[in-house]
C-alpha cells in the first residue's frame, strides 16, 4: 500500500471513530432535552457535554479537510474515496444541525420555565403590594408585563436564528454534494475508453428496447388476426 493510501486510511479511521464518539455524546445530551421539567440553569454535566460536542465537531471538520487535501494530491481521483468523503461531510452536517436543534429546544424550554416562574413570583408580589399601595403595584405590574413581552420576543428571535443556521447548513451540504458529483464526472472522463463504453452500452439498450417493442407489436397483431 502506498504512503498516500495509508495516510488516507489512517485519517478516515480517526474520522469514523470521532463519529462514533459524537453519537455517544448525543445520547447523553439528548437526555437533558427530553426532561419534562428542565432545570432553570444548565448543570455542569450538561455544559461539559455541550462543550465536548462542539469540540469534537470542530475536530471532525479538520479531519475532513485533511482527507480533502489528501484526495486533491492524488494523481488520479478515486470515485470511492470521493463518495466516502461526501458521506462523512453529510453526517457532520446532520450532527451540527442536531446539536443546534437540541440547544434551541433546551433554551426554549428553559426560557418557558423561567417565564412561568417569574409570572408566579410577580403575581404573588403584586398581590402582596396591592394590599398596601395599589397605585404603585399597578405601575410595577405593567412594567413587569413589558419586560416579559421583551423576553418572549428574544426567545422568538433565537428560534429564527437557529432556523437560518439550519438553512445555511443545508445550502453548504448541497454545494458539497455538487462538487463531489463534478469530481466523479471528471474522474470518469479521464479513464481511457470509458465514454465510448458507456455510449455502446446505451446504444445496445436502445437497440434491445426497439427489438422488444417490435416483437410485442407483432405478437399483438397476431392475436388480433387469429382472434
Amino acid at each position: 500500500m502506498s504512503a498516500t493510501g495509508a495516510t488516507w486510511a489512517q485519517v478516515r479511521q480517526q474520522a469514523r471513530a470521532a463519529e462514533t464518539q459524537t453519537e455517544s455524546l448525543f445520547h447523553t445530551y439528548a437526555q437533558f432535552a427530553s426532561k419534562t421539567d428542565v432545570d432553570p440553569k444548565p448543570s455542569e454535566e450538561e455544559l461539559k457535554t455541550e462543550e465536548q460536542l462542539s469540540e469534537i465537531l470542530e475536530k471532525r471538520s479538520a479531519l475532513l479537510a485533511h482527507l480533502s487535501r489528501i484526495l486533491d494530491s492524488e494523481p488520479t481521483t478515486s470515485a470511492l474515496k470521493s463518495t466516502n468523503l461526501a458521506r462523512h461531510r453529510e453526517i457532520l452536517s446532520q450532527h451540527r444541525t442536531e446539536l443546534s436543534r437540541l440547544k434551541s429546544q433546551l433554551s426554549t424550554a428553559r426560557d418557558r420555565a423561567n417565564l412561568l416562574s417569574n409570572v408566579r413570583s410577580d403575581i404573588s408580589a403584586y398581590r402582596a403590594q396591592a394590599a398596601s399601595n395599589p397605585e404603585t403595584a399597578e405601575a410595577e405590574y405593567m412594567l413587569g408585563e413589558r419586560g416579559r413581552l421583551d423576553r418572549s420576543h428574544g426567545v422568538v428571535d433565537g428560534v429564527l436564528s437557529q432556523a437560518y443556521a439550519v438553512n445555511e447548513s443545508f445550502g453548504l451540504q448541497r454545494e458539497s454534494l455538487a462538487g463531489i458529483q463534478r469530481r466523479i464526472t471528471g474522474a470518469a472522463a479521464q479513464i481511457p475508453g470509458i465514454n465510448g463504453l458507456m455510449q455502446r452500452i446505451g446504444s445496445k439498450k436502445r437497440r434491445d428496447g426497439i427489438i422488444l417493442g417490435v416483437f410485442i407489436a407483432v405478437c399483438c397483431l397476431g392475436l388480433f388476426w387469429f382472434w
